[in-house]
């Protein structure tokens, strides 16, 4: 594990000498951005399944809500029916989680590394790098002990709360416009019966965007740096991705 995180430290430290010349100072901050945009470009393939998929889950829900209604007393045989329909579709109920599940490690082993005081036997030299001097491995309330929050360090993370609120909104709304405009069967337990707590849990679906705001104040800066450009970058990437979903303006728009 530590020659692993010895390798990692040093490709993060090749990103940051490569672009130092452009960013200076902040090359390492740079430098995580560029790895994170790398992984999501790596995953990206695996998004634009997961969003076929989505599409084509969507495109099913009537034939599933006649299925239900049509084999609601005998669970089994509906559970099998809906099956042999994703099947037959070619849909996985699981594609849309695998660009996530991949990203995880990438979150967790810059986390470890700016969390670290030494990477393989030596001392961790990236914790001396900065952010317009917040450290890369302080956390928000070590830059609110250093100055408040209107200090120096504080105004980086005041920076960041405001871009995730701003993307967080935007996913927000965009979410609840499509599923106004699409609405999802609930789902069912074995016995045939709604899945207690679902239906809460898909009206607050929309709003698990504003968690990162959480996860950004107590992670260490370099951390956050990578779910703020990783939110972002999903938010983008789902624009485009379901361009052609219509929201619920669109919806009734064609209705009328």
């Amino acid at each position: 594990m530590s020659a692993f995180m010895s390798a990692f430290a040093n490709l993060v430290g090749s990103l940051a000498d490569l672009l130092q010349p452009l960013f200076h100072g902040a090359s390492t901050a740079a430098a995580i951005i560029l790895f994170t945009a790398l992984v999501r470009l790596a995953v990206h393939p695996l998004s634009r399944a997961a969003a076929r998929g989505q599409k084509a889950r969507t495109r099913l829900q009537p034939q599933i809500a006649e299925l239900r209604e049509k084999h609601g007393k005998n669970p089994e045989r509906m559970q099998k029916a809906i099956m042999e329909l994703h099947a037959a579709e070619k849909v996985s109920p699981l594609s849309g989680c695998l660009p996530s599940l991949l990203q995880m490690p990438a979150f967790f082993l810059l986390y470890h590394l700016f969390s670290s005081g030494s990477i393989g036997g030596e001392p961790n030299a990236l914790l001396s790098h900065d952010l317009l001097g917040a450290p890369l491995g302080g956390r928000w309330h070590d830059a609110l002990a250093h100055g408040g929050m209107f200090g120096g360090q504080g105004w980086v993370y005041l920076g960041l709360f405001a871009l995730v609120a701003a993307v967080a909104t935007f996913s927000y709304g965009r979410t609840k416009r499509q599923m106004a405009a699409n609405p999802m069967v609930p789902a069912t337990g074995p016995d045939g019966h709604a899945v207690p707590g679902m239906g809460a849990m898909m009206k607050m679906m929309p709003l698990l965007s504003f968690a990162t705001l959480i996860t950004v104040a107590v992670v260490p800066l370099a951390a956050a740096l990578y779910v703020v450009t990783t939110t972002t970058w999903t938010a983008v990437e789902r624009a485009w991705l379901y361009r052609d979903v219509p929201a619920a303006g669109g919806a009734m728009a064609k209705a009328a």
